[in-house]
């Protein structure tokens, strides 16, 4: 599986969702899934860290996509 996060600017806020997808989607499909959400709908749910935000999508000025990288922390015992 992929994780992708997808980036909401709008006019006075930005707000982050995180998509999981198949291990052979692209970020271009998941732009195009958003895209297609965005034209089908004038409000629709974003699942973020804060719980669940509802969008206008005639708020939203850009949209990034990006793949979420896993960040490991080294831990070095000290003895």
């Amino acid at each position: 599986m992929k994780k992708f996060i997808v980036c909401y600017t709008l006019d006075n806020d930005i707000k982050r969702e995180k998509i999981i997808k198949g291990p052979d989607v692209k970020k271009e499909d998941v732009l195009k899934d958003v895209l297609d959400k965005i034209v089908r709908s004038n409000y629709f749910i974003a699942k973020t860290d804060q719980g669940e935000y509802r969008i206008n999508s005639s708020l939203i000025r850009y949209i990034q996509v990006l793949n979420e990288m896993h960040c490991f922390k080294y831990h070095t015992d000290h003895q």
